[in-house]
């Protein structure tokens, strides 16, 4: 979901009514899009597009409760648009301007609905699981060839991580991902918003934290493809760019991705309109033009991520299509969770927590 920290301006915005509507902004995660798409847009459409880039759903969330963002698409996943969409933040699409529907697939609107009833404000654009990034060889060598690559043992067990420690390991800095994660590997409910089962999470992360380096969302993509770290708790998609990277670099490192054997969250991220985005019809051409087969396929096969486009997946990369890491089997579809956002007491309750955690105390 995130790479790095880059803010890409296709032009310096213009302050007048006139301007907008000759313009659509959009608001999405660090190189989460193939930028060949962006310019194709432009020339298809005559709108200029500027594209902004974020790297956590906290700092989206934060410009979107504040209201007056100036974005016409925001690309939040699934469990914070749910309460964002409940607070009002988002307009109801206008489906008579997006034909391209029909491409989406019901597999994945039918999970999504779980946050959006009706797919009634937002679209797929891509999901994935978190799990494990794994140097194959580092961790092999560390904790020897029965090292559980598929478990959370390996990164919950403070045995296996004292001795990870040695050659580095990331976790996301996403608490709404590793507490449930928690919850899952002691046989809690992982979408609980019960404060004393959320609770239950903090003495597991606290016994592993002196052996995390970093809790970081976008830093361990690069630390796994340079050899720097030897394990991440990270998004799917992004472990498998750090694959292609060192690939690519030819620098000895081999990466690997897997979905937690005790089940891993299934997450979805959604485009979608903000209820006082200055170009809402710029917005449906920008969706539309995203559902395209061809086009969802061509930013599937550039971030190595799964998407809800039913119809592009006769253009997407076998390295892609035929990836159970990115398009999982049955089997491990029906191994996935998924998750609601926290009430607001209980949110209190986990950034305490997480608060706690993060600074070891």
């Amino acid at each position: 979901m995130t790479i790095k920290t880059l803010t890409m301006t296709a032009v310096i915005a213009l302050g007048t009514s006139a301007a907008f509507a000759e313009e659509v902004r959009v608001y999405n995660w660090s190189d989460y899009i193939d930028e060949e798409l962006l310019s194709k847009f432009e020339e298809e459409t005559g709108l200029t597009l500027i594209y902004d880039v974020f790297d956590s759903n906290e700092v989206l969330e934060t410009k979107m409760l504040a209201g007056g963002s100036g974005y016409d698409v925001v690309v939040p996943t699934a469990d914070f648009m749910q309460r964002q969409i409940q607070a009002g933040v988002y307009q109801k699409l206008d489906k008579s301007q997006l034909p391209n529907l029909k491409n989406m697939w019901d597999v994945i609107e039918e999970r999504t609905s779980r946050y959006d009833p009706g797919n009634e404000y937002s679209i797929n654009y891509m999901w994935g699981t978190t799990g494990l990034g794994i140097n194959v060889n580092k961790v092999k060598e560390v904790l020897g060839e029965d090292a559980p690559l598929n478990s959370m043992d390996l990164v919950l067990k403070p045995e296996n991580m004292e001795k990870l420690a040695s050659c580095g390991v990331h976790f996301l800095d996403a608490p709404t991902e590793i507490i449930p994660m928690v919850l899952q590997y002691l046989g809690e409910d992982p979408d609980s918003s019960d404060p004393e089962v959320i609770a239950k999470a903090e003495a597991p992360l606290l016994s592993v934290r002196p052996y995390i380096q970093k809790f970081h969302s976008s830093e361990y993509v690069n630390a796994l493809a340079n050899g720097e770290i030897c394990v991440a708790v990270g998004w799917s998609g992004d472990v498998l760019q750090s694959r292609d990277r060192a690939i690519e670099a030819d620098n000895g490192v081999e990466i690997a991705y897997n979905a937690f054997a005790e089940g891993s969250l299934m997450w979805s991220d959604q485009m979608a309109i903000p209820a006082d985005a200055p170009n809402p019809e710029g917005a449906h051409k920008f969706l539309n033009f995203i559902m395209d087969a061809q086009n969802m396929a061509a930013a599937s096969n550039y971030v190595y991520y799964a998407n809800g486009n039913k119809a592009s997946q006769e253009f997407l990369v076998e390295d892609v299509i035929g990836d159970p890491a990115i398009y999982p089997t049955e089997e491990t579809m029906n191994n996935l969770y998924t998750k609601s956002p926290y009430p607001a007491k209980t949110q209190r309750v986990v950034t305490r927590l997480w608060t706690k955690v993060k600074s070891g105390t």
